[in-house]
């Protein structure tokens, strides 16, 4: 289905998670993070980047690899995203939700 960011139509599926990685830019990534309520930092912005790195290396992402990355523990994780931090930082990335989130 469709939804309309900042005048962009981007695909996504049933969860609002986007179903081409193309369609995202940083203002869609700002949206997105506006809607989980959450003002993005430089700190948001280096673990999203780290994300989508891991995502377009095709590495599965785990709140445990996360946690060992070196970009971020944790604690620090769910502070800065503290409902469900992998789906909520996944979403905003723009990449499908993890395999390992339920």
């Amino acid at each position: 289905m469709e939804k309309n960011i900042n005048g962009s139509n981007i695909h996504v599926n049933e969860e609002g998670y986007l179903t081409d990685f193309k369609e995202w830019n940083s203002g869609i990534g700002t949206e997105l993070a506006k809607e989980c309520l959450i003002d993005l930092s430089p700190r948001h912005w280096e673990v999203i980047n780290y994300i989508q790195g891991e995502f377009k290396k095709e590495n599965p992402l785990s709140i445990r690899k996360i946690g060992k990355s070196g970009v971020v523990d944790i604690k620090e994780f769910y502070a800065l995203f503290p409902k469900a931090p992998l789906k909520t930082a996944s979403l905003i990335a723009g990449i499908p939700k993890p395999a390992s989130c339920i």
